[in-house]
């Protein structure tokens, strides 16, 4: 099996102060793909720049040629399914094709309360995620869309010529629990996972591994639920939020031994965080771009 190697490039800097540089040398190191997040704002990064994601990943589109490009992830937090589909059809007709949408039921974090709502419950994100996608997948491969639901509606809503790639720009589902990966399975090309949270404090790897391996399997028994192979869909892990930490970065062989690791999993895509100075993902930078040079041919 192809292990694919990613990244994902936070949109903290200006385009002209660093911003496009950043995914120029991506596609240089030969990524498979670069996601950024889709957030107003993040963790400690609340009180510092922070740019949109469409923008940024058009300016990137528009930078490059043939690295895909996507959200890790959008969520329902601060997106109507109508809006979302008409810059996302624009988006990947500019990028030539190129555009992955990750996409996840959202959290309690800033983007949650930012328009001035109160949180939503686990129960209510859930809800919303579900209609969100089976609007959002209806807009983008149908001319005219008229749909009246609990938390959404369409009228007449037009997305004409619709997306480049056919039927649509692909889904990488961000899901744990049972809910969201029938959701995967009935909506997704791709998975999408951050490991176990609770494990991310105390856990250990061995016991990271255990818990992505029970993941995968809940997975596919939802895609057998619907009469689905489960092979017909990649399997992503973002990394930095397993107990490895940024342990797999310190190193060539340090990567190589974890992405194998996982790729025994059935993980087709391993995504890494671009190095950020003075954060959490201050890596070294000579490191990194040699496990982007050099880890895949190991990996096969």
């Amino acid at each position: 099996m192809t292990l694919r190697l990613s990244t994902v490039i936070l949109p903290y800097r200006r385009w002209h102060e660093g911003g496009r540089s950043a995914w120029t040398r991506a596609e240089q190191l030969g990524f498979h793909a670069a996601y950024t997040y889709d957030h107003l704002s993040w963790r400690s990064f609340r009180d510092g720049p922070w740019f949109g994601a469409v923008p940024t990943l058009t300016a990137a589109a528009a930078a490059t040629e043939r690295m895909r490009l996507g959200t890790l992830v959008t969520s329902p937090n601060f997106r109507h399914p109508v809006t979302l589909a008409k810059e996302l059809i624009s988006l990947d007709d500019i990028s030539g094709g190129r555009i992955t949408l990750g996409i996840g039921a959202g959290g309690t974090g800033f983007d949650a309360t930012a328009l001035g709502q109160e949180p939503w419950t686990p129960r209510e994100r859930a809800d919303r995620f579900a209609e969100f996608l089976q609007l959002l997948d209806r807009l983008l491969t149908e001319d005219a869309v008229s749909y009246e639901g609990d938390f959404y509606a369409a009228h007449e809503a037009r997305n004409i010529p619709g997306c480049v790639q056919r039927p649509r720009l692909p889904f990488a589902v961000a899901a744990t629990g049972p809910r969201g990966l029938r959701l995967a399975a009935r909506y997704g090309q791709a998975w999408v996972t951050t490991g176990d949270p609770k494990l991310f404090e105390n856990g250990t790897p061995e016991q990271s591994v255990r818990a992505l391996r029970a993941q995968a399997e809940r997975l596919a028994d939802a895609c057998a639920g619907i009469g689905r192979d489960v092979g017909e869909l990649d399997k992503v892990l973002l990394t930095g939020f397993t107990p490895d930490r940024d342990e797999p970065l310190r190193s060539l062989d340090a990567f190589v031994d974890f992405a194998g690791r996982h790729r025994e999993l059935g993980f087709t895509e391993i995504v890494v965080h671009w190095p950020i100075p003075d954060s959490d993902f201050a890596t070294d930078e000579k490191v990194f771009e040699r496990i982007a040079m050099e880890a895949p041919a190991q990996l096969g």
